[in-house]
């Protein structure tokens, strides 16, 4: 892949490259269903049924989620929609995106520790971060392109452009702001077979988590070599 002469991925020997399906690494590029986070997120309500005596099926009603404004005690009780004290169902829309593994290595708990408990408890998720295109080609609402370029510039830590070596859009923006949890299960995501290189996730994707979670990069980093540089050439 060839990359612009101003964008992060330019400065580095090498970007992606192909990986084993079979091996989950730090840096690998998957596919998963991951919920749209939307700033007040939606709940579900069983407010009826068709038939009196029917408890698995029910009528339901799509509401907003407010904090403070939880659901009433009394609820139609729905089979298929059970629910233990203090919890409630929320409503997402999902889409297939294009994900990058943020961390994979967690210590197994031992089955001796886990007797009479559910297993979700301790089952091991992979810890990605989704990408979204950047594109506006008709088909998405995409980024306005002046907020590409300045992102393309790393001006902010919670998105990083990038350019995907799977069909699709030709922008892509990474948004370490929605870091989340994927089930550890083969039905649960698709490998692509390609991974960051070692060079791409120790000196660009690990100085990038330290500016995103702790406010500023390390001093003497590749990301604060090229900020100089493109405030040299752009201002």
């Amino acid at each position: 892949m060839t990359f612009p002469t101003d964008s992060i991925q330019y400065i580095c020997d090498s970007w992606w490259e192909d990986c084993d399906k079979n091996k989950l690494t730090r840096g690998a590029l998957i596919k998963a269903f991951v919920p749209h986070v939307d700033q007040v997120p939606n709940t579900l309500i069983p407010i009826g049924r068709k038939d009196a005596g029917e408890h698995s099926k029910a009528i339901i009603e799509i509401s907003p989620l407010q904090i403070n404004a939880p659901r009433p005690k009394e609820t139609l009780p729905v089979a298929a929609l059970s629910l233990h004290e203090g919890e409630l169902w929320m409503a997402y829309r999902a889409k297939k995106r294009p994900c990058l593994v943020i961390g994979t290595k967690q210590p197994q708990v031992d089955n001796a520790l886990r007797r009479d408990m559910p297993k979700k408890l301790t089952s091991p998720t992979l810890i990605v971060a989704p990408y979204y295109g950047a594109d506006q080609d008709g088909n998405r609402a995409g980024y306005n392109s002046e907020l590409v370029d300045r992102i393309r510039h790393t001006e902010y830590p919670q998105f990083m452009l990038d350019y995907l070596p799977i069909p699709g859009p030709k922008h892509s923006i990474l948004r370490l702001d929605h870091i989340q949890p994927v089930g550890l299960h083969y039905h649960a995501y698709e490998h692509s077979g390609f991974c960051l290189s070692a060079e791409a996730v120790e000196l660009i994707l690990d100085d990038w988590l330290q500016w995103l979670f702790y406010g500023g990069l390390p001093e003497n980093c590749l990301i604060l070599d090229y900020q100089k540089e493109i405030m040299a050439a752009y201002g």
